[in-house]
């Protein structure tokens, strides 16, 4: 199944959290902090101002992101559990 966000949003997937501290302590599931980077699998068309005009993404596929705590909704997809938010939600693109 094929997931396409529309208008100003975008499909991220979370990337994987800390398994374990810095101590070494490997951390249960239950307790590990779920990440705020992502990567970017999908983007809409843009957003559309009040005069019609569209102004396109400033994310694009393929990019690692950093959003928000709260940032999105949660969807399962073939499994796969899945962000789909605004791009206003995005803080960063990191690069490397």
């Amino acid at each position: 199944m094929r997931l396409v966000p529309l208008s100003d949003k975008v499909i991220v997937r979370r990337l994987e959290g800390e398994e374990q501290t810095a101590g070494g302590i490997v951390l249960p599931d239950s307790a590990r902090q779920q990440p705020q980077i992502g990567r970017v699998l999908s983007v809409g068309d843009g957003r559309r101002l009040p005069d019609g005009s569209l102004v396109p993404h400033q994310v694009h596929e393929g990019e690692r992101v950093v959003f928000e705590r709260y940032a999105g909704n949660e969807v399962e997809i073939d499994g796969e559990k899945l962000l789909i938010m605004r791009e206003d939600d995005i803080l960063a693109v990191l690069e490397s």
